[in-house]
C-alpha cells in the first residue's frame, strides 16, 4: 500500500537545464531513480485544487502565515470514472509538511467533495484521513478551482529512504474544464528550461547533498505552484481591468 501520512521538510530551488543535468549525473551516483521513472523518462502527475469562492485558502498561503492547509486530488496520468486516484489534505507549520491521503476510485473522490459526506470506507480506504477530510469540507465552502499537472523524474537515496529528490517540468495549469478526467491540457508556468527541484526529508541532508547545492550554486527559494498560477493570474486581472478602463476613457 502506498504510503498515506508524511511528515517532512520540504525545500524547493529553481534551476535551469545545464544545472539539471550535472544535479541528475550526481544523483545517479548516490540515490536509485522512482520505480515509474524508466530511463529518466518522466511521469505525469494531475492535479484538482480546491478553495472557497473568494480563495481564502490560497489567499492565506500566500500571506506566509505559521500554518497552512489546502486540498487537492491527485492522479497519475488521465484517469477515468473507475481509476483510482488520492484525495488529500496538504498542511504546513513552522516548515514542517503534513500530508494526509486517502484513496478513492475518481467517481468516489467526485461525490465526497460535492456532496461533503465521506463514502463507506472500502479497503483501499484510509478511514481516519476520510474523516479527517469530512470534516475539512464542512469548515470550508469548496470548490473545484484549478487543474495543474507536471512532469516528474524522482530520486531515493539508496541508504535512507527517507530522503526523495524530485524535478517537476512542463507545469501547466487550467482554471476551465475542472476535472482530471477532461485531459491533461493547459497553459504553461515556467519556461522550457526551468525546472523545480524538491528536496523532501524528515532528517538532515547527507553531506554529498550539501556539497553538491554549494558546488552546483543551487539556492533554496519559496516557491509555490499553485500560488504562482494564482499571482499571474491575479495579474493578467489587473492588466485586463486596466486596458477596459483605459478603453471607455478614450
Amino acid at each position: 500500500m502506498a504510503t498515506e501520512v508524511f511528515n517532512r521538510y520540504e525545500h524547493k530551488y529553481l534551476i535551469d537545464g545545464v544545472t539539471f543535468e550535472k544535479t541528475i549525473k550526481i544523483l545517479d551516483e548516490h540515490m536509485d531513480m522512482d520505480s515509474h521513472n524508466k530511463d529518466h523518462i518522466p511521469y505525469t502527475i494531475s492535479n484538482i485544487y480546491f478553495d472557497t469562492p473568494d480563495d481564502y485558502l490560497i489567499r492565506t498561503s500566500l500571506s506566509k502565515p505559521d500554518y497552512k492547509e489546502k486540498l487537492r486530488l491527485r492522479s497519475y496520468g488521465v484517469p477515468d470514472a473507475d481509476s483510482k486516484v488520492f484525495l488529500e489534505i496538504k498542511k504546513k507549520y513552522k516548515g514542517i509538511v503534513n500530508k494526509r491521503r486517502t484513496t478513492l476510485r475518481l467517481s468516489e473522490a467526485y461525490d465526497f467533495v460535492t456532496t461533503g459526506k465521506a463514502p463507506e470506507p472500502k479497503e483501499y480506504m484510509n478511514t481516519q484521513v476520510l474523516h479527517e477530510i469530512e470534516y475539512f469540507l464542512k469548515v470550508y465552502d469548496l470548490y473545484p478551482k484549478l487543474y495543474l499537472a507536471y512532469d516528474r523524474i524522482a530520486y531515493f537515496e539508496r541508504d535512507n529512504k527517507d530522503l526523495r529528490i524530485s524535478f517537476d517540468m512542463n507545469i501547466r495549469s487550467r482554471r476551465y474544464d475542472l476535472a482530471l478526467d477532461k485531459g491533461d491540457y493547459g497553459e504553461k508556468l515556467l519556461p522550457d528550461d526551468m525546472y523545480l527541484m524538491e528536496i523532501k526529508t524528515s532528517l538532515a541532508k547527507p553531506l554529498w547533498l550539501t556539497h553538491m547545492l554549494d558546488e552546483l550554486n543551487i539556492k533554496r527559494r519559496s516557491f509555490s505552484k499553485y500560488g504562482t498560477e494564482y499571482k499571474n493570474m491575479i495579474n493578467r486581472t489587473d492588466i485586463y481591468e486596466t486596458e477596459q478602463k483605459h478603453k471607455e476613457v478614450v
